[in-house]
């Protein structure tokens, strides 16, 4: 059984997340597992969250929301000739200009199940700033890259990164316009994203 079969399918776990749903800010977290509470969070967000357990499944989704979008005339602006490379035959144009796109696909360094945010860094935008990339993303990402907080996912970075720690390390968390996030400069540099995650099983 997949990893995400019983989020999704009605199991054992729906009792949980709908616990978890309806708990509110202020009361204590509860003891989730870190694919439900990214789940939970990521969609709280306003992400569009789909799982695929092959990467054929993967292949089909993204023509899907390609189609969904009206996108087929569309080059996608890409930083990553590994993931041009795995979606060459899917008839998608790529651009090296993000002015030219809009739609940015790529893969991320983890997923945070803390606030359901994407970890990315120099890697995925090199020193770009997210509000200097198209609205859409579409990212690429398998259940092995799940993690708990941040910190562990700062901690896994340096340990795979051992000889060169990436720059521009940041999270993607907003993933629909709201009222509350328009003027909070915190959020300065981290425009809200219509984002997609494919996310394949490796686990």
């Amino acid at each position: 059984m997949g990893l995400f079969d019983k989020l999704f399918g009605g199991g054992k776990k729906k009792g949980s997340q709908e616990t978890a749903e309806a708990r509110g800010l202020h009361m204590p977290d509860l003891k989730l597992p870190v694919d439900e509470k990214f789940t939970i969070n990521f969609k709280k967000n306003g992400g569009k969250f789909i799982y695929c357990d092959s990467l054929k499944e993967v292949k089909s989704t993204l023509k899907n929301i390609i189609a969904e979008n009206s996108w087929e005339e569309e080059s996608f602006f890409s930083m990553d000739e590994r993931l041009e490379k795995k979606f060459s035959k899917e008839n998608i144009n790529f651009t090296a200009n993000p002015k030219q796109s809009p739609v940015f696909i790529t893969t991320c360094e983890y997923l945070i199940a803390q606030n359901g945010s994407i970890l990315i860094c120099s890697n995925q935008i090199n020193d770009r700033k997210l509000d200097e990339l198209p609205s859409n993303f579409i990212v690429y990402a398998t259940t092995s890259q799940l993690t708990d907080s941040i910190g562990e996912g700062l901690k896994n970075i340096k340990k795979k990164y051992t000889n060169h720690i990436p720059a521009n390390i940041t999270t993607i968390k907003n993933f629909q316009e709201k009222p509350e996030n328009k003027d909070n400069f915190l959020s300065y540099g981290s425009s809200s994203k219509n984002l997609y995650l494919l996310l394949l099983e490796d686990l």
